[in-house]
Order: C-alpha cells, then sequence, then structure tokens
C-alpha cells in the first residue's frame, strides 16, 4: 500500500512540474494568444497541455491494454501522472473569467477546442496505441 502510493506521489510530482512547465512554455512562445487569435489572455498553455494529455491517456490506454504492463502501472499513469498533468479545474475557471469578461468568442473556441479536439487526441491516441 505505502509504495503504491509513493509511486503515485512521485508520478503526480512529475506530472504537475512537466504541466507547470509546459504551460509557461507554450504561453511565453504564443504570447498567450491563440495563433494570433483571441487575444494575449487566452489560455493556450492550458489548451495544449490537455490535448496533449488527451492523446497521451488514448495512447497509453491502448498500449497497456494490449499486455504491456498491468494495473499498477496504469495507476501510476493515469491517476499520478496524467491526473496532475491535466487540469479540468484550470479550464473551467479559464473559461469561468471568459464569461465574467464577456468574451464569448473565446469562450466558444476554449470549450470547443478544449473538449473536441480532447476526444479527437484521446481517439488518436488510441489508434496510434493499436496499430502500434
Amino acid at each position: 500500500m505505502w509504495q503504491k502510493l509513493a509511486w503515485l506521489a512521485a508520478a503526480g510530482a512529475l506530472g504537475t512540474l512537466a504541466r507547470y512547465g509546459l504551460t509557461g512554455l507554450v504561453q511565453r512562445i504564443t504570447g498567450g494568444g491563440f495563433w494570433g487569435a483571441f487575444g494575449a489572455n487566452f489560455p493556450t498553455g492550458t489548451l495544449v497541455v490537455n490535448v496533449l494529455g488527451c492523446f497521451l491517456f488514448g495512447l497509453g490506454w491502448s498500449l497497456l491494454a494490449h499486455g504491456l504492463q498491468g494495473g499498477q502501472v496504469r495507476l501510476v499513469i493515469f491517476v499520478g501522472f496524467l491526473g496532475a498533468f491535466t487540469t479540468f479545474s484550470t479550464y473551467a475557471f479559464e473559461g469561468g473569467q471568459m464569461m465574467r469578461e464577456a468574451q464569448w468568442a473565446s469562450l466558444a473556441v476554449h470549450m470547443f477546442v478544449q473538449n473536441c479536439v480532447g476526444i479527437a487526441a484521446v481517439l488518436a491516441g488510441l489508434a496510434l496505441g493499436q496499430w502500434w
């Protein structure tokens, strides 16, 4: 039990650090904008992290489902690392900020891309894992 908790904590810490680093890097590279649209406050970093997390979830699930590893490894990867790497609460908070500021076009893009592209990324990861 303690070993499992230690692995979860370590994976969660790595996921958190990866999210923090990648989100900051993307925000700096894009200037906070969404490829030149929707202003400098668009949460491009959160978008990239969540879509990448969805893809990695699909890929990992597919690869691990085909017998590469057991339940303990899945727990550490999906709950520990990816649970800390992706961030639904930040997505919801940023959407709420856009609502408060009546940034309706940004909110629509934010919600559409996070949800639809996120689901497509999971499916792409699953497909790649099955092909692999």
